[in-house]
């Protein structure tokens, strides 16, 4: 009968998400004795590699760029690095569970001999003095771009936890206050020059593609997926400003307000004193309102809207566009 799957899809976890006790299947190794048998998966090794193994699946190979056969990569183009002015691939590839996930989750029929696999393997830890990283581990593009030909290290598994006990920097671009590296500072591996800045891509899910979308009018629009972060502090000034402009906007109201109170109170005074023909002149107010409004008007009202529409200008041009100089999005971290 075939075995239930848990709610994750894996023939190995039970439906609470944890491994099956059932699929361990101890032969030996128990109490981390000797495990006894051979590996399950064997690796190809190529002439030039160095390996560190054990039965139970965990490699250390010393070699050249290798993301698949023996073909593959700047070591299957023969980049040794041994000559005057050549490129090197040497690696270090640290790896678990070769082809762990073939077959749902079986693995391969024990003794089966593999190549690598970015995509089958359990866990791996992969440094290379030249290799193309994006394409070998199938990562989108992003706004950092899809490199090739440079060094990398890169760790792949089913779940990544970096743990630092004082703190945790992720940073990108040359280091400061080194000596040595001449007027051009620290550059690439292959002696490339750095950016000012270069970019930190977070993406979810591995898609970073533009996005068209219906907006509430029934119009085509583009979403973009990869997006600037926000500044905390930058958007908490953005709010300020605005919070002063609104502030603004009610005092226009109010003095709007005093203003047709003073021509409604002038309207109702000449209705009250116009009866008459001899009690008309005695009017205090009458005709004496629209004059005072007409004065005050361009000074409690119209010249505080142009300044204010100014400022709202100039204020979402500082916050809200690249070239502001407190602009609320981040110019090198981005995610999606």
């Amino acid at each position: 009968m075939a075995k239930k799957l848990n709610p994750q899809g894996s023939p190995n976890l039970n439906a609470s998400g944890e491994v099956d006790d059932d699929r361990v299947l101890p032969q030996g190794g128990l109490l981390h004795g000797e495990p006894g048998g051979d590996a399950k998966a064997i690796y190809k090794a190529a002439p030039s590699e160095t390996i560190l193994s054990n039965t139970c699946g965990a490699d250390i190979t010393l070699g050249m760029d290798r993301p698949a056969s023996r073909g593959s990569g700047y070591g299957g183009r023969g980049a040794t690095g041994q000559q005057q002015g050549s490129i090197g691939s040497g690696r270090i590839d640290m790896v678990v569970g070769r082809m762990a996930s073939a077959k749902g989750g079986d693995g391969v029929t024990p003794g089966t001999f593999v190549d690598n696999s970015f995509f089958a393997d359990a866990a791996r830890i992969y440094l290379s003095e030249t290799t193309d990283v994006d394409q070998n581990f199938g990562l989108s593009e992003g706004i950092v771009g899809n490199t090739k030909g440079r060094s990398c290290a890169a760790m792949k598994a089913d779940q990544v936890r970096l743990i630092g006990r004082e703190g945790l920097k992720i940073v990108t671009g040359a280091g400061n206050n080194i000596d040595g590296y001449g007027i051009r500072g620290e550059t690439t591996s292959k002696g490339g020059k750095l950016g000012v800045a270069p970019g930190i891509d977070l993406i979810a899910g591995n898609q970073a593609s533009d996005r068209v979308v219906f907006n509430p009018w029934n119009l085509p629009e583009t979403v973009l997926d990869i997006q600037p972060v926000v500044k905390a502090y930058n958007v908490r000034d953005y709010l300020l400003e605005l919070s002063e402009l609104i502030g603004d906007i009610y005092s226009f109201c109010l003095n709007m307000s005093l203003c047709i109170k003073i021509v409604a109170t002038s309207v109702t005074a000449g209705f009250g004193f116009a009866s008459s023909m001899f009690t008309q002149p005695l009017c205090p107010l009458a005709g004496i309102g629209p004059s005072v409004v007409t004065a005050l008007l361009p000074w409690l009202v119209d010249n505080s809207i142009h300044q204010s529409r100014s400022q709202i200008q100039a204020v979402n041009f500082d916050y809200l566009q690249h070239a502001g100089y407190k602009f609320i999005g981040s110019r090198g971290v981005r995610t999606s």
